[in-house]
Order: C-alpha cells, then structure tokens, then sequence
C-alpha cells in the first residue's frame, strides 16, 4: 500500500482579500444607490412627496386644518360617434383643496357659497373643492368623491397574470 504524501494546504490569503474587497464594493454600491435614489428634487416639475402638494396650495394651513390638499386636473374629453373615436385634451394641472363636509360653514362665512348650492351639494352626498385663494376669488366646485377608485400600486392589487378591475357602471 502506498502512502500519500502529506501536502500542507495553507488557506490563500487571496481569497479572503478578494472577497473582503468585493464586499466591500457591493456595500458601497448599495449605500451610493440608496443615496441616488432617495434625493429628493421638490420642484414643480417632480412633485414627489404629500407635503409638496400640502404646501403647494394657496391657504396650506386652512386646507390641512379643514380639509385635505389635492391636485386638480383640467381635461377635456371629445367624443365623436362617426366614426366612434374619443380624443383627450391635455390636462392642466394645479394645485387645489378638498373641504370636509363638517366644515362647510368657513365657505359660508365668508360668503363664497350660498344656501341653495349648500343644499344641493350636501342632496347629492358631495362636498365642496376650490382652487386659488380663498381669499381672492377662488373657484369652488361641488365635487363628488369616487369610492370605487383603487390605488393600484399597491401589492396585490393588480399581480402577475391578474385582471384589472371591473368599473360597474
């Protein structure tokens, strides 16, 4: 029978060096993209944040106070029966405000609402919107909230393979 001989195998330096070095790397890669990617630009160009919207408005603390800031689009849609096409015009958005129903009495108050539109807007379950100062001649709206809209980024709303909701119309 014969004898193996006997080696010494050192473990290489090199290869904890190496994966010291790449470690390294990776985790520096990992903190410059966190720091790329949560730079937030608050311009009106990229709104990217709630509170950018919240004091974008014109009255930003009678708005957080009495309602809830929002972002006002105006389109316009065109419908043509023949041939049956449908053209969107560019949106124009703005920023606005959306008061709570409890707290319709500052619109009265200061006379930017009358009983009749009060009345009509609370018989159709809405609540009342308005862009511009509130203070110079804002344009107020009665507006309906949508409760059938869905936020769809959120997880499992929409997954791999899955439908969109159905609109009941």
């Amino acid at each position: 029978m014969k004898r193996r001989p006997q080696t010494t195998t050192e473990p290489s330096q090199f290869n904890y060096a190496t994966i010291a070095i790449l470690g390294g790397v990776f985790v520096l890669g990992i903190g410059i993209g966190i720091a790329f990617s949560s730079t937030a630009n608050f311009t009106p160009q990229n709104v990217a944040s709630r509170e950018f919207i919240d004091r974008s408005v014109p009255n930003p603390e009678l708005c957080v106070q009495f309602g809830a800031s929002a972002m006002v689009m105006n389109m316009r849609v065109f419908l043509t029966l023949n041939p049956f096409n449908v053209y969107v015009s560019q949106p124009g958005i703005k920023p606005g405000c959306v008061i709570r129903r409890n707290n319709w009495s500052i619109l009265e108050k200061r006379n930017l609402v009358n009983n009749e539109e009060v009345r009509d807007c609370k018989n159709r379950m809405n609540t009342f919107g308005y862009t511009g100062n509130i203070n110079d001649d804002p344009e107020i709206n009665c507006i309906y909230q949508n409760d059938s809209a869905q936020n769809l980024f959120l997880p499992g709303q929409l997954g791999p393979g899955g439908n969109a909701p159905e609109n009941n119309f």
